[in-house]
């Protein structure tokens, strides 16, 4: 694909133009075969002519056998071609429908085995050993793999599935689940999705699965072997969502359950509506990683009801729930603990600005993917740049005014696809009378790269703790200064990991002083994976040799980008490591989920 080409006029990475004839409804009839690694059946996707002179739907589509398309109401078999495929974004599905406003196609087909949107796992890689599983990922632009559809964030529809699959597994979906249908060898799990969704969030987990209650509406979903872990883990569910109403307004959704993912699920978590699936690296033991679970929450609102309508607008999915998480910080554990949490995704962004470049377009808040994979895109910036710019707007126009006008934006976009000047017209017609809004230079803080032109005031009482504790070691000279296990008994989870992300960024450590640290502090042995990932990279960055086994063993067995991208970039800079890291890619890649092989491939410099 050359650099510039887009798709379509409203999103660069979509061939449809639902503006023209949209999908307002698809039914889903799918049968899982695992010994081929397909999914085989059809779809129903019921089309509104927006311009009546329309005589032909374009969907996306990645590598689809396609078998059939028909008029569903009288079987007539429709005229239909496959364009010239693209490396990111498959081939252009154009079919000739009929004259009527409102119709209905059949589109008969099976996936490929190479679908991006979907994993599927032999029973070894599963926690149990005995059943295979399978499991989705479509955003930002995998759905087409998954079936022929409108891929793009800016139109949306209701759906409904029937699943079949074999016994014993489960049949998990993105929407409210119906009934089961008994065939004696296989199953069919019927759901219904009556709020408008985009393509993205279009999920089916298939597994050996069990759940536990935690609310009326609420339940996780693991396999049985970390059912108990995973109930204790996310027992403040509830708590969460209800806060999140506070914050938000109404929970529209009807259920709201999570499912722990195996290990190669490639996110902290995807906001699947109904279904939240989460890694299960957040079983640290301690409930101290839930606030993953109030970000996935978050989206309910957040890029699930209100909608980036493509992903040049991605910051306004993620840097209005990372401020929506935050907020929920506040209100449950103080304003104190929401700040630290600002603080601590600032340096996490200074990080990931550092890696792609201060003059990197790509860290603009609003960005241009005219050619560019959504995918190579994805970093910390449009989650933590975003948040610093809606806080620094809490900040600007007064902390209770803001927060109401948050509020009615919801509201006033609820079920809706919207870009970053909706936001913007909508904020400047609000605050209008405020003189405030005079202040706030749009231009810089949308379209200037770097860090965020303005850093709000935040409180430092937690960071400055682990200042001080920094400060000590870095100006320790290996005699005196005692430091002991205790050092962190009065430091929350949160500031153990602001202490190492510190210790990471900092220049004044040793490969002495590192292995003291581990004597003292013995972090090789903690379950916290947010803990063991910053002390893993300071290890990499001191060229600790001995430590290289427990690296490859941490990458292996997660496949969260989050994690597994920054250790193989900085392996990758260790020259002396670099060809045993190559080889440990390359033995284990396939275990990764698509998206993160295809990225860690780019940052191993490897053509995949």
């Amino acid at each position: 694909m050359s650099a510039g080409k887009r798709l379509s006029p409203n999103d660069p990475g979509s061939y449809s133009l639902p503006e023209k004839v949209a999908v307002t409804h698809i039914d889903i009839e799918l049968a899982a075969d695992f010994e081929n690694e397909k999914l085989k059946g059809f779809v129903d996707l019921s089309i509104t002519k927006i311009d009546e002179s329309c005589d032909h739907i374009i969907l996306d589509n990645i590598d689809l056998n396609v078998l059939s398309i028909e008029n569903k109401d009288d079987k007539t078999l429709l005229d239909y071609s496959i364009g010239e495929r693209l490396e990111v974004f498959g081939t252009k599905l154009e079919i000739k429908i009929p004259s009527k406003k409102k119709s209905i196609i059949r589109i008969t087909y099976e996936t490929s085995k190479t679908a991006s949107a979907l994993q599927w796992l032999t029973p070894e890689q599963t926690l149990g050993k005995v059943h295979p599983y399978l499991f989705s990922q479509c955003q930002p632009a995998h759905a087409r793999s998954m079936l022929p559809c409108q891929d793009t964030p800016s139109t949306k529809f209701t759906y409904s599935a029937k699943i079949t699959a074999p016994k014993p597994l489960t049949v998990l979906m993105s929407a409210v689940p119906l009934d089961v249908i008994d065939h004696g060898e296989t199953r069919t799990f019927l759901f219904q999705q009556t709020v408008p969704v985009q393509s993205y969030l279009i999920a089916l987990a298939i597994g050996n699965l069990v759940s536990k209650t935690l609310s009326p509406i609420s339940k996780v979903w693991s396999e049985p072997e970390e059912i108990d872990k995973a109930a204790y883990e996310f027992e403040q569910t509830p708590e969460l969502l209800k806060t999140a109403e506070n914050v938000c307004g109404p929970y529209v959704w009807k259920i709201y359950d999570l499912l722990v993912m195996p290990p190669s699920f490639p996110f902290g978590g995807m906001e699947n509506p109904c279904l939240t699936f989460v890694t299960p690296t957040l079983l640290a033991g301690d409930r101290s990683l839930v606030n993953v679970v109030a970000h996935e929450i978050a989206h309910s609102w957040t890029g699930n009801l209100v909608t980036n309508r493509n992903f040049e607008h991605f910051w306004m999915n993620e840097g209005f729930t990372v401020y929506v998480e935050r907020r929920i910080d506040g209100l449950l554990n103080g304003e104190s603990s929401r700040e630290f949490a600002a603080l601590s995704g600032l340096e996490d962004l200074k990080q990931s600005v550092d890696n792609l470049g201060a003059e990197n377009p790509l860290t603009k808040l609003v960005v241009d993917l005219s050619g560019i994979d959504p995918d190579d895109a994805f970093s910390t910036c449009p989650y933590e740049k975003g948040h610093t710019f809606l806080f620094y707007l809490e900040k600007l126009l007064g902390a209770a005014k803001f927060q109401i006008f948050f509020k009615s934006y919801i509201d006033k976009f609820k079920y809706k696809s919207v870009g970053t000047e909706d936001f913007k017209s909508y904020l400047l017609s609000y605050f209008q009378e405020d003189s405030a809004i005079s202040k706030i230079d749009w231009d810089l803080w949308l379209y200037t790269c770097g860090m965020p032109p303005i850093i709000p005031s935040y409180d430092t009482s937690n960071q400055d703790a682990c200042t001080s504790l920094l400060n000590r070691w870095e100006q320790w000279n290996g005699a005196g200064d005692n430091f002991k296990k205790s050092d962190l008994d009065t430091f929350q989870t949160a500031q153990v990991i602001q202490f190492l992300a510190l210790v990471l960024k900092s220049n004044n450590f040793t490969l002495s002083k590192i292995k003291a640290m581990q004597e003292v502090y013995d972090y090789n042995s903690n379950g916290n994976r947010e803990i063991v990932f910053r002390w893993l990279r300071t290890c990499v960055k001191v060229k600790w040799i001995e430590q290289l086994e427990l690296v490859f063993k941490f990458i292996n067995t997660t496949g969260r980008m989050k994690y597994v991208r920054p250790l193989y970039r900085d392996l990758y800079s260790w020259e002396e490591a670099r060809t045993e890291t190559i080889n440990n890619f390359e033995n284990n890649k396939m275990r990764m989920m698509y998206v993160c092989r295809h990225t860690v491939a780019k940052d191993l410099q490897l053509r995949e």
